[in-house]
């Protein structure tokens, strides 16, 4: 099998390593970062800069200093360099194909609500879970969306761990969501696992949910079709078996199939034979015979001269 004719290798049509809401999300994620670094020595009136930064744009729990925005603004915040690398690595290296296939704008909408969906998750239920009360930034819950979308359309996509050793999408993002599932209660290690689990949850039903309506249109679609009048199947037949219209389909450049003598011996002709011919010709005209009825005519003529 050569390279190209594997799924793995073979390109999708109009397949950009950097499309454009990936290139903008790395992109507005490696600015903020930057601000936020660059603050950290900044202070307003004895405020560092990066609490006010943290205060207004991270994700605050209920009670506590929550605005509506920070579900979007804590999704372009990371706490260090590697949370950040991780972050946008994992971005790209599974949203990039999930963009060239559903287009920029779906893409951008889903990233948003897995976003979205994981700081929900784990405003309501972090609580519940633990006392302890944090701002929560990243583009971690969002990314896991993302990652399970890839594990939904392509599970048999391998993924080279290290640069070399190669796990199948769906054995690989299922481990992780099953590790996210252990860790959720562990308090002790400074990361939002619920959240990372709500992205995943409204990256699944997002997902079946896209598939769901679009067969339901599809299948709408359909129904309509059928309903047109005139259109209706025969009896005992399928609805595309065959069509109604008396028009000749058949063009000058393509012979029907029929029969040749091959033996080079001469057939016998009846009249009523000769009779079909001239009748087809005076409907359809000498071009819509056949070589075979054309030479039924030709035999003919050269007997009756």
């Amino acid at each position: 099998m050569a390279y190209s004719d594997r799924d793995y290798y073979r390109p999708m049509r109009g397949f950009s390593f950097f499309p454009p809401v990936i290139k903008n999300l790395l992109l507005i994620n490696g600015v903020v970062f930057f601000l936020q670094t660059i603050m950290k020595g900044i202070s307003f009136e004895g405020v560092p800069a990066e609490r006010i930064i943290i205060r207004w744009l991270s994700l605050m729990p209920l009670g506590h200093g929550f605005e509506i925005w920070q579900l979007i603004s804590y999704q372009f915040m990371h706490g260090s360099f590697p949370h950040i690398l991780f972050n946008m690595f994992a971005l790209w290296m599974f949203g990039a194909e999930i963009e060239n296939q559903w287009g920029s704008k779906k893409f951008l909408l889903f990233y948003l609500l897995c976003g979205v969906g994981a700081g929900l998750l784990h405003l309501f239920l972090s609580p519940v879970l633990s006392d302890v009360l944090a701002p929560t930034i990243g583009a971690s819950g969002a990314v896991y969306g993302i990652m399970i979308a890839f594990a939904m359309f392509f599970p048999d996509r391998y993924i080279f761990i290290y640069f070399f050793i190669p796990v199948k999408a769906k054995y690989l993002i299922g481990f992780l969501i099953i590790l996210e599932f252990m860790l959720v209660d562990s308090a002790a290690s400074n990361v939002a696992h619920l959240a990372h689990l709500g992205g995943a949850l409204i990256g699944f039903i997002f997902i079946m949910l896209d598939r769901n309506t679009r067969i339901s249109i599809k299948d709408s679609f359909n129904r309509m079709k059928r309903s047109f009048p005139g259109k209706k199947p025969p009896s005992g037949g399928s609805y595309y078996s065959q069509p109604t219209s008396s028009t000749n389909y058949r063009t000058p450049n393509i012979d029907e199939a029929d029969y040749y003598d091959l033996t080079g011996k001469e057939e016998p002709v009846t009249q009523e034979e000769i009779d079909r011919i001239l009748d087809k010709i005076s409907k359809y005209g000498y071009k819509g015979l056949t070589d075979h009825e054309k030479k039924i005519l030709f035999e003919a003529s050269k007997r009756m001269r």
